[in-house]
């Protein structure tokens, strides 16, 4: 299957229906995907992901408690407003 709006193609690992919508799950992304905005993708645009491609993509994601930090760490005090004024 291929989600239209970025063109992900993924094999269906999975399906649920919640509040009358079906949604299904990629194996590409391991994310879930609202099955009206899918289409059958040509089997040539598959690329299949090994574990360990995947556990490489997961380690390199950060969790929202690190991006909180980071921005929390930023230090603006050295930074001046410069311009041609």
């Amino acid at each position: 299957m291929k989600y239209m709006p970025t063109s992900t193609v993924g094999k269906i690992t999975d399906i649920q229906e919640k509040d009358g919508v079906t949604w299904v799950r990629l194996d590409y992304t391991d994310l879930y995907y609202n099955v009206s905005t899918l289409v059958e993708a040509d089997p040539s645009e598959y690329i299949e992901v090994s574990f360990k491609e995947r556990s490489s993509f997961e380690r390199g994601m950060k969790s929202i408690e690190d991006l909180k930090s980071e921005t929390q760490e930023v230090d603006i005090s050295e930074f001046m407003p410069s311009g041609g004024g």
